[in-house]
């Protein structure tokens, strides 16, 4: 079974020059993420702010029908070391759980200091769907969809969905994502803008490949201080905007990627970015 598989092959790191492809592979659980593989993909994540060995991340999965569908809800939460005494479950536990899981992911990716592209193969569920979504760039292949599940099973959406899709397709659309709980073809996820671009199924990784290197190719710390602007700019007043700006400047100024920037135009030559 695949749960008995090493984590390191549920859920692959492969470097193909200065990109880090992570591919999601459990295709016989739908390419949903064990905590255990939830936690090997946010240590993958967190690891490519310090090796600089990657200058962009694309995150797929094995198979043709699922990119992920969330989270793997046959694992077991058994805590051995709690004492019969006390109850398989108290308040508190799932918020920790959370905390320590599914969200330290997602502060993973939104927070990566190299781009990372979501190159949607199939069914991206729950979870899932908020995986690819937190993405700075989503490429999806035509038989792909997304579903926001949770209501199909009593649930409230979380993995970041509420704080994710108001903000890139707006309440109402949400609400609707939410409360129906219906399939969303790639197309339409097109037309609603969570995803950049969808291309024949087939093409999904050559076209994630084209972006991804040309963004390993650029300047990778430039880049990285625009992640972090646009993802502050959701959620803070014009002044503080500003100040970030500010200081997102003067950082930049002192990398030699800036430096380059400003000899080719002078040169009036292509620039030849090193990544720092």
């Amino acid at each position: 079974m695949s749960a008995e598989r090493p984590l390191d092959e549920q859920v692959r790191l492969d470097y193909r020059d200065s990109v880090a492809w992570i591919t999601i592979d459990r295709p016989g659980s739908g390419n949903a993420l064990s905590p255990p593989c939830r936690d090997r993909l946010r240590d993958v994540l967190n690891g490519l702010n310090t090796s600089h060995r990657a200058r962009c991340a694309v995150i797929t999965a094995a198979g043709d029908r699922f990119f992920c569908t969330g989270a793997d809800l046959r694992h077991s939460y058994d805590d051995p070391d709690r004492s019969t005494e006390v109850p398989d479950r108290i308040m508190g536990d799932a918020r920790r759980m959370m905390l320590d899981g599914q969200y330290a992911l997602f502060d993973a990716l939104l927070d990566c200091d190299v781009p990372v592209i979501a190159a949607v193969n199939g069914t991206a569920a729950g979870m899932g769907a908020h995986l690819a979504l937190a993405c700075d760039l989503v490429i999806a292949g035509d038989r792909a969809k997304f579903v926001e599940v949770f209501a199909r099973r009593g649930l409230v959406p979380d993995a970041l969905g509420p704080w994710l899709l108001p903000r890139i397709i707006g309440v109402r659309r949400t609400m609707e994502l939410f409360l129906l709980a219906e399939d969303l073809p790639a197309d339409r996820a097109h037309e609603y803008g969570l995803v950049n671009r969808v291309v024949p199924h087939d093409e999904v990784q050559p076209a994630a490949a084209e972006w991804a290197e040309r963004l390993a190719t650029g300047p990778s710390r430039s880049f990285a201080l625009t992640k972090w602007l646009v993802n502050r700019s959701l959620d803070a007043d014009r002044a503080s905007m500003a100040h970030d700006e500010a200081v997102a400047v003067e950082l930049n100024t002192a990398t030699e990627d800036a430096a380059e920037g400003v000899a080719s135009f002078q040169q009036r030559r292509p620039p030849e970015w090193k990544g720092y």
